[in-house]
């Protein structure tokens, strides 16, 4: 029986579907004419566009596990994840911590640092987060499928116990409401809270998501994704959740495929494409207590936001977190609406002057690994995240240091006028930060084609 709910749902699914096919149509059309277009100046013949049609095939279909782009270290592990040590050689150990939270939704974690040049986590750790981390999700098993949320926040309070006591918490679509909620549960260890395309809530805008959950749990059934993990003994597939997205856009694989042909002999495309599809299409499992948790409580209900929400045997009350908040969201995220990202800053009691915002020209996926956030939004959010980091003020001079300074008042005088001065200069210099963010927008460095494709390829995803 249809709710009230899935006529609307159902028009909007079709109505998105026939915008895409109008749009996968003119991009298979070009792809078409660009590859024969080559084809002729190559002046290709039979042999050629048989031995290209085989290359073709071979490179859709030959995948392997993405891999992490740059070095590090692995601090500590458990049957859930483990967590990555990207610092800096000579990094305060003193230093707030920051700890991202990659997406997981059956793809590597891989996604934060991607690649050389498209990397979450060397962005960061440029932008003066010298003592930077994230946390690797692994692989469900046998052994863990019946991992509930409960387990995921023993992980993150022994993460910030191992890191001094306090972190800063960076989480990417599920790993920001992931962050959302140990920071709500455990406000006295979170210096500051980052969340970027994370559905804080889900009632809020015009998501596809929201639509297809509709139609597939009429009046909160979840009878569809209960039957997914018995089919799988107690797992969800990497792969359910993948073709999941892809419904989402059913077109895309089609428009990238052609595009992949119509750029077949252009050796950066197709290493892109390479890699790109590595990381999209290796999937793994996840518990399936814990995924059938997130559907029904977290989308369905809604209960993050509604202040219905139990975890560790306590309601999760979004109004105790006050620290810092950074929020990005993307401008055609078709996975999560920017309002749903928005909806965090409504719940909290963090001071307005200290919730930032920052909407990206981009996709869901573009959120966390094109060039253009990568350059224009995430600087500007690890460069607050560090500015909140310093090492803790050096104790007050000890009873013989204050003899000394009392016996040279002549130096101290001199220091105190030195401080007054600077004093200004410092203010001055504060006053001037939003300045400085607005010029780091404006001196974003042209990119190259290889670049620009890239961002393509995470706007539409």
């Amino acid at each position: 029986m249809l709710n009230t709910r899935q006529p609307d749902a159902l028009s909007a699914i079709s109505d998105s579907m026939l915008t895409e096919s109008l749009s996968a149509w003119t991009a298979i059309n070009t792809s078409t004419l660009t590859y024969w277009f080559s084809a002729l100046n190559r002046r290709a013949t039979p042999f050629d566009l048989v031995h290209d049609i085989a290359t073709w095939s071979l490179t859709m279909a030959d995948r392997k596990r993405p891999e992490w782009a740059h070095d590090s270290r692995f601090v500590k592990e458990w049957p859930l994840g483990r967590l990555r040590d990207y610092s800096t050689a000579d990094a305060d150990p003193n230093m707030v911590a920051t700890v991202v939270l990659p997406p997981q939704a059956g793809h590597d974690s891989s996604i934060v640092d991607f690649s050389q040049d498209q990397s979450q986590i060397m962005v960061g750790r440029d932008s003066g987060c010298e003592r930077i981390y994230t946390l690797e999700w692994v692989a469900a098993t046998q052994d863990t499928k019946d991992a509930t949320i409960d387990d995921y926040m023993v992980m993150l309070r022994e993460t910030a116990d191992l890191l001094g006591g306090r972190i800063n918490l960076v989480g990417d679509c599920q790993g920001g409401w992931l962050a959302t909620i140990f920071t709500a549960l455990h406000p006295e260890l979170v210096t500051s809270l980052t969340i970027a395309g994370a559905p804080v809530d889900f009632s809020a805008g015009d998501g596809l998501m929201k639509d297809w959950l509709d139609v597939l749990a009429p009046e909160a059934d979840m009878t569809y994704f209960r039957s997914a993990v018995a089919a799988n003994d107690g797992l969800l597939p990497g792969r359910f959740l993948l073709d999941g997205f892809k419904a989402l856009q059913p077109f895309n694989e089609l428009t990238q495929s052609l595009g992949l042909l119509a750029n077949l002999h252009d050796p950066q495309h197709v290493e892109r494409y390479r890699k790109f599809e590595d990381w999209f299409q290796w999937t793994q499992p996840l518990p399936g207590a814990f995924y059938l948790w997130i559907v029904e409580n977290l989308f369905v209900r809604n209960l993050l936001v509604n202040g219905e929400l139990e975890v560790e045997g306590r309601t999760v009350d979004l109004s105790q977190i006050s620290c810092p908040l950074f929020l990005l969201a993307g401008k055609t995220d078709h996975i999560t609406p920017a309002d749903q990202v928005w909806a965090l800053a409504d719940h909290v009691t963090t001071p307005a002057d200290q919730i930032e915002r920052q909407l990206a020209e981009s996709g869901h996926l573009g959120l966390f690994m094109s060039h253009s956030a990568l350059s224009a939004h995430w600087p500007v959010i690890f460069e607050g995240i560090a500015a909140l980091s310093a090492p803790p003020a050096k104790p007050a001079a000890t009873t013989t240091a204050k003899k000394a300074a009392q016996e040279k008042p002549a130096t101290k005088t001199v220091a105190s006028k030195a401080a007054a001065k600077k004093a200004p200069a410092a203010k001055a210099s504060a006053k001037k930060a939003p300045a400085a963010k607005a010029s780091a927008k404006k001196t974003t460095p042209k990119k190259t084609p290889a670049a620009q494709a890239d961002d393509k390829a995470a706007h539409e995803g």
